[in-house]
């Protein structure tokens, strides 16, 4: 039987993106995402849990996280789930970790305060290093969409 991987998450950023390159050239996008989760322990009681849940993307779309994606920014990340192992060199014996490789991402929420917007999408087209691109109609005015008309 094959397996199967998904994650998806929404948060905020927890610290700027980092923009990597590879030896053999490739770009890579490493940043860190904060999940919130609100429940009642056992006395009722509302807490607050938060995970943090490190993520790369490669490729154009690493790129486009970088440029557009900031500390604070609100976002929806969906990808597969990948474990690296490594020996630790200060002979702290085996060391793995799990992370978020992105497929897809959006940004969520407000627009942000940088006067970007945060109808910002990077899908899994951009992460095959290829531009999606669509048939677009003429006759359709460019007017800034005002996100606080949206109903939800």
């Amino acid at each position: 039987m094959r397996g199967f991987s998904k994650a998806i998450i929404t948060g905020n950023l927890t610290r700027d993106p980092e923009l990597r390159t590879t030896p053999n050239g490739a770009s890579v996008c490493s940043f860190s995402v904060a999940v919130n989760r609100t429940f009642k322990d056992s006395n009722g009681e509302q807490k607050e849990d938060v995970s943090y849940i490190d993520c790369s993307a490669w490729g154009r779309l690493g790129e486009m996280i970088n440029q557009y994606a900031k500390k604070g920014s609100g976002v929806l990340v969906s990808g597969r789930l990948d474990q690296r192992s490594w020996e630790d060199k200060n002979g702290g014996g085996k060391r793995s970790r799990v992370e978020i490789v992105v497929e897809d991402f959006n940004f969520i929420g407000a627009p942000r305060g940088d006067g970007g917007s945060s109808n910002f999408n990077a899908g899994s087209s951009s992460a095959a290093g290829t531009e999606a691109s669509a048939d677009i109609p003429d006759d359709i005015p460019e007017e800034e969409i005002d996100l606080s008309e949206v109903p939800f």
